[in-house]
């Protein structure tokens, strides 16, 4: 479901906004609702929303400089309600990159086609972006066969260790340099850190034995070194964008 954020200075619109719109079948949720633009920013700061509905009149701060400041840093899409059909409205919100812009009194069947579609383009979005994210996850292979460096062998090490309990003291000692001077040739080498190596590194193999080896995901975490069930699906959603069974679900 996409989080929907809701921001109109008229109770009654909002009630029927809230209760008279079937949200569900529009695939869509609502995380929160406000009065003002002030309201607006915060609410949209701790929702993080998908979609975002605003009136353009109201207090304190109205829908366009709400948008403003924060579509950018959020990047939401955006569907705007007036009363106001002026053209200069329009053409604010259409330099915001509003999605649509609707006169009241509102069409919900109007709002509901308007929403239909930006929901398909939200999911589709998100899909393309989480492929993305995998095929470059899976790419990720750093192949330093016939290099010899202290970073190289450090990318041995790694790889040849994911699955057990490392630490960059035990590498230090392995490749007989310091923790710091280690870490800083690893970096060099491949961009990150020794443990954001690892845990890169752990990932792409847990997608790869999610996808081929039919293992379940608690047993994925224990060869890839996660001892911690828990831990696993948090660091794999962080880099993923979807829990474990989420992507053994949408890998079927």
């Amino acid at each position: 479901m996409l989080k929907v954020v809701l921001v109109e200075d008229e109770p009654m619109i909002l009630k029927g906004l809230l209760y008279r719109m079937d949200w569900l079948t529009s695939g869509c949720v609502v995380a929160g609702t406000a009065e003002d633009g002030e309201e607006g920013c915060q609410l949209i700061k701790e929702v993080t929303p998908d979609i975002v509905i605003t009136d353009i009149r109201m207090p304190f701060k109205d829908g366009l400089q709400m948008l403003k400041e924060t579509k950018p840093m959020y990047q939401y899409e955006a569907i705007i309600l007036s009363g106001y059909g002026e053209f200069a409205y329009a053409q604010q919100a259409i330099s915001l990159g509003v999605r649509d812009y609707l006169l009241k009194p509102i069409d919900l069947d109007e709002l509901a086609a308007s929403l239909k579609q930006l929901t398909k383009d939200i999911q589709e979005k998100k899909v393309k972006k989480q492929s993305m994210i995998i095929e470059e996850l899976l790419s990720f292979n750093m192949d330093v066969e016939g290099t010899s460096t202290y970073a190289a062998d450090a990318v041995r090490f790694i790889k040849g260790s994911y699955d057990q309990k490392i630490t960059l003291a035990m590498l230090s000692e392995e490749i007989g340099l310091s923790t710091v001077s280690i870490n800083t040739k690893l970096k060099e080498l491949t961009g990150y850190s020794f443990n954001e190596f690892l845990t890169r590194y752990r990932i792409t193999k847990a997608l790869d034995k999610l996808q081929h080896e039919h293992m379940l995901v608690y047993e994925v975490a224990e060869t890839t070194g996660f001892k911690d069930y828990k831990y696993f699906s948090q660091v794999f959603k962080k880099y993923v964008g979807m829990s474990p069974k989420q992507f053994l679900k949408e890998s079927m």
